[in-house]
């Protein structure tokens, strides 16, 4: 049995549930900034993925809460930097405590137990034990139209790289078990990185796609 769906005869919550559990695993960005006043933020978004690689750029949906934006936000837009966290399984539960609706003056750093290091290229911290993180300056901001979330594309000006991972020095290739990542499902669930498959594509191929 098959169905068709409409999205616009569904309510903003089915939209939202049918999206997160079609479209899955996804790479979840950590995001920490760093408000105005000095504080400190951190909180994981799994409307995120890598955008371009020349300019190096990271896009990240961001909502609102309470009827105005997320900290997350807020801090962006006044600073114009932010960091972006990749997540791996030793940090599963403490990136989940860090989606808890915290009052802005909360250091989820702190309240997660988790270890900050300051950025080189811009003044917001990261995990101090990620597996990966990209130091980012905002490059646009894009209006959704009539989502309560806003598009924030950010250039990455400085990557670290946990000391576990493996990397191919001349190629820049990650091995991706080293990297362990978990990828968001719907609800609750979380998916870890599993069997992995080697396919090669044909002969000829640029690589463009289609």
């Amino acid at each position: 049995m098959s169905a068709l769906i409409h999205p616009k005869e569904l309510s903003a919550r089915q939209r939202y549930r049918l999206m997160i559990s079609l479209v899955v695993p996804r790479p979840i960005g950590w995001i920490s900034t760093r408000s105005a006043d000095g504080e400190r933020n951190l909180a994981p978004f799994s409307f995120f993925n890598a955008l371009s690689s020349s300019p190096m750029l990271v896009g990240a949906s961001l909502g609102r809460r309470g009827g105005g934006p997320k900290d997350t936000l807020t801090n962006i837009r006044q600073t114009g930097v932010f960091t972006v966290n990749l997540v791996g399984s030793k940090h599963l539960d403490a990136m989940v405590r860090t989606s808890g609706e915290f009052a802005a003056h909360v250091d989820e750093f702190s309240d997660a137990g988790l270890q900050a290091a300051e950025s080189e290229r811009i003044d917001v911290p990261y995990v101090a034990d990620a597996v990966a993180a990209f130091e980012c300056r905002l490059f646009r901001e894009v209006d959704l139209g009539a989502s309560p979330s806003v598009l924030v594309i950010g250039e990455v000006v400085a990557v670290h790289l946990g000391q576990d991972l493996t990397m191919d020095p001349e190629t820049y290739h990650v091995d991706v078990a080293s990297l362990d990542p978990v990828g968001r499902l719907g609800g609750d669930e979380y998916t870890l990185l599993g069997e992995v498959r080697v396919v090669g594509r044909p002969e000829g191929d640029a690589g463009g796609g289609g």
